[in-house]
């Protein structure tokens, strides 16, 4: 199936019988064919909405079930899409970020706590993303929304890359994540750079970097 760039700002997919995707609700701009979308409400253990749909307060990523024959366009407010295809790997990314995924894909859901402990928390805080972040596992294509494109950074053993973390899509690989303070007399006064904590990925992998610090 795949995801096929028709301007920065939207993919086609191509849907065949006996396949699925799954999509952000309200993502579909247009499709050709005989196509169904079914909004995602329930699921059980390590089902979509087991990957998507937790956060401490008890929200949840709306999604759509995409099956059918024909091909369908996708987009969402306007934002950048950048295709991130899974050969084998794990991809970490903020659940709305997610544009539109294969059916391909394992969905997990990990803890940030579980992630550098206390650090992890403080992350998911400073992120504005909550505690909990998708995973997505095995062969298939994914389109994240970012603002004003993606970069995709290698990270290669004893060369970690530091990342503001309102920057930050996704990463994939074997990487460890660990936010750090960057916090200083100037920073208590006042005049500081505002850059108060950076994320430190490290291991061997690719992090994708957005080039705004904008929330979506």
């Amino acid at each position: 199936m795949g995801f096929t760039k028709i301007s920065s700002q939207m993919v086609e997919a191509h849907v065949r019988g006996g396949e699925r995707l799954y999509s952000q609700r309200g993502a579909m701009l247009a499709y050709r064919g005989d196509v169904s979308f079914t909004p995602n409400l329930t699921s059980g253990q390590g089902g979509v909405m087991s990957a998507i749909g937790r956060r401490v307060r008890g929200e949840a990523a709306p999604l759509m079930t995409v099956e059918g024959q024909g091909s369908v366009l996708f987009g969402h407010g306007g934002h950048h899409v950048h295709v991130v295809e899974l050969t084998g790997s794990l991809l970490h990314v903020e659940a709305d970020r997610l544009l539109a995924f294969e059916g391909t894909l394992r969905q997990g859901t990990v803890f940030l706590g579980s992630q550098g402990g206390v650090m992890g928390m403080v992350r998911g805080q400073a992120t504005g993303q909550g505690l909990f972040t998708t995973t997505l596992e095995g062969h298939g294509s994914v389109a994240v929304l970012a603002h004003g494109g993606v970069l995709e950074l290698p990270v290669t053993p004893r060369r970690p890359v530091h990342v503001d973390p309102q920057a930050y899509v996704g990463h994939q690989g074997d990487l460890r994540n660990k936010l750090s303070s960057a916090l200083g007399w100037r920073d208590m006064v006042g005049r500081g750079s505002g850059e108060a904590f950076q994320l430190e990925l490290s291991g061997q992998g690719t992090v994708y970097v957005q080039a705004s610090e904008e929330k979506l």
